[in-house]
């Protein structure tokens, strides 16, 4: 279904309203605000495309409120958005791909012969990613919305360790919604509020799907609940949600007793519906089994066929993914075994000798907390080291913010090794670059650099900057622009850019961290694939990583775990990045001369986040051009 903007804001308000009775104020209006960067208004074909992507936009932040907020679109004409959260009730699940249905068939609608060549670029990708939904028809349980596509968090669970209302809110709440004034701590009480009813839908989804036979493995299942029960232990005074309204209420000076309210709030509504929902998730238990593969669901085959799509922007099968995984880990292990050979370390297998390099006492952290300050303060000083060899890679300059956080510790143990949340579009926050420091043993030395370059600059921190900094993107580009092969491929070449500028030359051990980092991503080619196409059981894909990348067993394991419950991102790493390799190779070899490394760079960039088989049509037409293209 298909709102008219001109609506948005008294839905909203309404929307809001409904919780004045807790939250003490609706929305206030506020004068028209453009939020997106500012960009001349084309015309004649790509103007009505421009203006009907527009339209698209403003009904996808409408549904998704949160991604509103992450981008700092929360104010002026839009404000009432940030009183809200999205609507995760079974029935808008279902709308979701009648919606795509119909915004893909009005897309269609412009023919391509009449647009230039970035407008083309936008109707591509936009379609590309509405296509997704509607393949999705045929898999009614789990997480598979557009917005889910564009989040790296499509699967077959609700909630699991490391996705679901419980985890990823709070989060959410505290980094994300700014608290500066009473309107935006009014806005915080009401998405309180909201949480308790998105908890509540999560429910009905849960029992639903249980329904259907589908049901988390018993060590994801084991680990939410674990996670759920820490959580309620907490007093509501002390919890997240409450301390982040208190904290920053009192530094802006806000009267209203903020703390306090959010604490009723937490202990009144949102403690008992997290309850509600252990319960639910402690009900559907006893039908958990501990196959960790989704081929043992409702059409499984096929629904690990979609989730490699979403993962990959291509059609390769599950079988060539695995293939794939394997070739490249070899080929990478020989390289490795060169390195450590030269410098002396000869005896087991590589993965062995690097599992060794990782116990050695010189390249850890004390495992406390003095220690995990020590890992912020080295990242930290890895992005302001590679900061001046940036124009060695690019043309392109720009700002790129990074705040390095720990992972928080209510959610570390479900959550990734590392992650990036983008900056806002106003450059009021920064890039967030989160690492999970549960324990400094998974962090040796040698293992940080080349996740500070995939995480941040040059990776997504860079590319995400642009999108952000340029002016050059459109709206709808930003909130469509999850595409995983693309985003995570970007952000393994940016590993190996950290090598070519001269990133490791005095430092041997960095580089074999970077290489073990590219290696241990060949790996999830072959046990994702492994789990959810050849049943591999997860205690398998646990040791077939250890013994591949010399990693501890906790860090795999949690990584497996993250493969159970996210099917098919894993392997749009490697696969986009071999893309992407493949792309400059094809270049070079028909530039010769002409070709630039750095004018491909950032040409990659400015592309912005697409399906591989739009990037590979840029490139071709940027070869064609002689090494340029306006975009």
């Amino acid at each position: 279904m298909k709102l008219d903007p001109k609506t948005l804001d008294r839905r909203h308000l309404l929307l809001a309203g409904a919780a004045a009775g807790l939250a003490a104020a609706a929305p206030k209006p506020a004068a028209h605000h453009a939020a997106a960067p500012p960009m001349a208004a084309p015309s004649g074909p790509d103007g009505a495309l421009a203006a009907h992507l527009d339209s698209l936009a403003e009904t996808l932040l409408d549904r998704w409120p949160e991604t509103a907020t992450s981008y700092g679109l929360d104010k002026g004409r839009r404000e009432g958005l940030k009183y809200v959260l999205t609507d995760s009730s079974p029935s808008a699940q279902a709308q979701d791909r009648g919606f795509c249905a119909g915004a893909l068939g009005a897309l269609q609608a412009f023919p391509d012969a009449a647009l230039s060549p970035r407008a083309r670029l936008d109707k591509a990708t936009v379609a590309y990613a509405l296509q997704l939904s509607v393949d999705a028809v045929a898999f009614d349980y789990g997480a598979n919305t557009l917005l889910d596509a564009m989040s790296e968090t499509a699967g077959p669970y609700v909630v699991s360790q490391q996705s679901g209302a419980y985890s990823a809110l709070p989060e959410f709440l505290d980094s994300q919604h700014k608290v500066e004034t009473a309107d935006d701590a009014d806005a915080y009480l009401s998405r309180l509020h909201e949480m308790a009813r998105t908890l509540a839908h999560e429910d009905e989804r849960i029992l639903a799907d249980a329904g259907k036979g589908v049901v988390p493995p018993d060590f994801i299942l084991a680990n939410a609940i674990g996670q759920q029960q820490d959580l309620l232990k907490v007093p509501a005074d002390r919890a997240r949600l409450t301390l982040s309204l208190a904290r920053r209420a009192a530094q802006k000076k806000l009267p209203g007793g903020y703390g306090e309210r959010a604490r009723r709030m937490v202990e009144n509504e949102v403690y008992p519906a997290l309850a509600r929902q252990l319960d639910t998730l402690k009900a559907v238990q006893g039908q958990s089994g501990h196959d960790a593969g989704v081929w043992r669901l409702p059409n499984g085959e096929a629904y690990y066929a979609w989730l490699l799509k979403v993962g990959t922007t291509t059609n390769l099968t599950a079988d060539q993914v695995h293939q794939m995984g394997l070739e490249q880990n070899r080929a990478i292990e020989a390289r490795m075994d060169g390195l450590l050979r030269a410098q002396g370390l000869t005896q087991g297998t590589v993965g062995d000798r690097m599992a060794a390099l990782g116990r050695d006492p010189k390249y850890l952290f004390p495992d406390n907390d003095a220690g995990r300050a020590q890992i912020i303060a080295y990242l930290n000083g890895v992005i302001a080291a590679v900061r001046p060899n940036l124009p060695k890679a690019f043309n392109l300059r720009l700002k790129a913010p990074i705040q390095v956080k720990r992972v928080p510790v209510e959610i570390q143990d479900g959550a990734g090794q590392g992650y990036m949340n983008p900056g806002s579009i106003d450059g009021s926050r920064p890039s967030i670059y989160y690492i999970n420091l549960k324990t400094t043993a998974n962090w040796p030395k040698f293992s940080l650099p080349t996740l500070t370059y995939h995480e941040g600059i040059p990776g997504h921190a860079w590319q995400g900057a642009y999108l952000t900094e340029s002016g050059k993107t459109p709206l709808i580009r930003l909130l469509i622009s999850g595409f995983n092969a693309y985003v995570e491929g970007w952000a393994l070449y940016a590993e190996q850019l950290g090598d070519e500028i001269g990133m490791y030359d005095a430092d041997w051990a960095g580089r074999l961290g970077y290489l073990q980092a590219q290696k241990f991503r060949a790996v999830r080619l072959v046990v994702d694939t492994g789990l959810h196409a050849k049943r591999w059981t997860r205690e398998q894909a646990v040791k077939w990583a250890m013994d591949a990348t010399g990693r501890t067993q906790n860090a795999m394991t949690s990584e497996i775990d993250r493969y159970c419950g996210t099917p098919g991102q894993a392997c749009g790493y490697k696969v986009g990045h071999t893309e992407i390799n493949r792309l400059r190779d094809k270049a070079k070899a028909a530039l010769g001369s002409r070709f630039d490394v750095k004018g491909f760079d950032d040409l990659v960039v400015e592309t912005g986040a697409v399906p591989l088989t739009v990037l590979g049509a840029v490139v071709d037409s940027w070869i064609a051009g002689g090494g340029r293209l306006a975009l």
